[in-house]
C-alpha cells in the first residue's frame, strides 16, 4: 500500500490499533469545535433571546485532568457569543477561538501560540466545516454522531455523541495511552 495520509489515516498494511496507539502517545493538544462536539448539535436559546450552552459534567471533569497533565486544550467556532466565552472560560479551556471562519486559521494560529506541529494535535469535530483541520491533524474524530461523510474518513470514531461524552472519550484514551489517566479502573469506555 501507499504511505498516503488522509484524514489523519496512514493508509498502510499495518496494525490499525498500533497506528492509533502511536498517534495517541504523541498528542500534545486536544482541538475542538464548540458546537457539535462540547456543547452538542444544539443551541437553545432563552425567552429574552440570549443563548444558553451547556455540556457534559463528565467531559467537563476530563477537561480538567487533561489540563493538569499537560495536554493543551483548545475549542474553535466560526460563531462568537457570550454565552459560548462564559462556558469555555469557566471550562477553564485555555485556547479560546471565537469568530474565526475559516476555523483552520485557528488552528494554526494555536499551533504558532504553542509550538505545536500536526503530528502534535488532536481535532474531534461532526460536520464538513471542519475537514482542513481533520485533513492537517495527525489524529481526526468525530462522535458516533458526526456526519456519514466524516465517519467513513477519520481515524477515531468516539462510541459517544457530540456533547454527551466523546470529548472525555479523547481525553481518557489519550492519557491512558501517556500513562497519565489514574483512573483507569473508573473509565467510561
Amino acid at each position: 500500500m501507499s504511505d498516503f495520509n488522509y484524514f489523519g489515516i496512514q493508509l498502510s498494511s499495518g496494525d490499525a490499533s498500533q497506528r492509533l496507539s502511536n498517534a495517541l502517545k504523541q498528542i500534545k493538544a486536544l482541538i475542538f469545535p464548540v458546537e457539535g462536539v462540547l456543547t452538542g448539535g444544539q443551541i437553545t436559546f432563552a425567552a429574552k433571546g440570549e443563548e444558553v450552552f451547556s455540556c457534559s459534567i463528565r467531559d467537563a471533569f476530563a477537561l480538567r485532568e487533561a489540563r493538569e497533565r499537560g495536554l493543551h486544550i483548545a475549542a474553535i467556532s466560526e460563531r462568537s457569543s457570550d454565552a459560548q466565552k462564559q462556558l469555555l472560560e469557566h471550562l477553564g479551556i485555555e485556547h479560546i477561538y471565537l469568530g474565526y471562519d475559516p476555523k483552520i486559521k485557528a488552528y494554526e494560529e494555536l499551533k504558532a501560540v504553542c509550538g505545536l506541529q500536526d503530528e502534535d494535535c488532536a481535532y474531534i469535530a461532526d460536520d464538513v466545516i471542519d475537514i482542513p483541520i481533520l485533513e492537517k491533524a495527525a489524529l481526526s474524530v468525530t462522535p458516533i454522531d458526526g456526519i456519514e461523510y466524516l465517519r467513513n474518513r477519520v481515524s477515531y470514531i468516539s462510541a459517544y455523541e457530540g456533547g454527551k461524552g466523546c470529548i472525555r472519550e479523547m481525553i481518557e484514551l489519550i492519557l491512558q495511552e501517556q500513562g497519565k489517566w489514574e483512573y483507569s479502573e473508573y473509565s467510561t469506555m
